[in-house]
């Protein structure tokens, strides 16, 4: 059985202290312990989130890396620096990196391969934009983004990665895919999967992603291939983050 994931993306708020503050009010309560939790949290507070959250059972992580280990690589972060300061989880190709930041699928498929090379727990994130979807190509899109962000990676790496589908249109729009389109996705990426990796496929943990708030998780997790949940504003407030750990209770 999957584990469910509920994974918080920070993105680029909150000042260290307000960071350790959100952590505290986090850790004062009670959470679900079967359910797996992660604080992807801006590179330069990773050594002071990792004192905080040693032994409570959240897992650290972060938002982006590079894919070399080391060079001449100006403002970059390598998996091996990432796994020094006590990192497990990388989120890699979110939407916005790929927007914004111009990234295309090889460079995401290498920052993956790096990720596994150095025992890090990849998040891979697809999604397709409003204009893909009102245009009927979205399942195009997430099966080009899939095909190539997975090439080369084996049947033994596969377990380890974690998919989050994010539909573009409803990141930080107030927007949700209902749980019915979200659950359709999914399963069509599993499908995905299953064609390139076989049984092993059902053993990989999909997400969604896409204005996850307390009033619509317990809706999406009911349904039966979504894994969890990355999300991003409900993150930002403890007792709504913990609302969405604790979704079960």
């Amino acid at each position: 059985m999957r584990k469910p994931i509920i994974i918080g993306n920070w993105k680029m708020n909150k000042t260290l202290d307000e960071a350790k503050i959100l952590i505290s009010n986090i850790l004062s309560q009670k959470l679900d312990n079967s359910v797996e939790k992660v604080v992807c949290v801006p590179y330069i507070y990773v050594t002071e989130i990792k004192k905080l959250i040693d032994g409570t059972g959240i897992g650290l992580g972060v938002q982006n890396m590079f894919y070399e280990n080391s060079g001449a690589y100006t403002g970059e972060i390598s998996p091996i620096m990432l796994k020094s300061c006590g990192v497990s989880y990388v989120i890699l190709g979110h939407s916005e990196r790929r927007t914004i930041f111009n990234e295309t699928d090889d460079m995401i498929n290498k920052k993956v391969k790096a990720a596994l090379q150095n025992n890090l727990i990849p998040i891979l994130c697809c999604g397709e934009s409003l204009e893909e979807r009102n245009s009927g190509a979205e399942k195009d899109v997430v099966k080009r983004q899939i095909n190539n962000s997975l090439f080369g990676i084996s049947k033994s790496e596969i377990e380890k990665v974690i998919i989050a589908y994010e539909p573009i249109w409803a990141i930080g729009t107030g927007l949700t895919a209902s749980s019915e389109d979200a659950e359709d996705m999914i399963k069509f990426i599993r499908e995905i999967l299953k064609d390139i990796y076989g049984e092993i496929s059902f053993k990989v943990r999909i997400q969604y992603g896409g204005s996850v708030k307390p009033n619509n998780i317990k809706d999406l997790m009911q349904k039966e291939n979504i894994d969890g949940a990355l999300v991003g504003g409900a993150c930002l407030e403890s007792t709504s983050f913990c609302e969405l750990i604790n979704y079960k209770i």
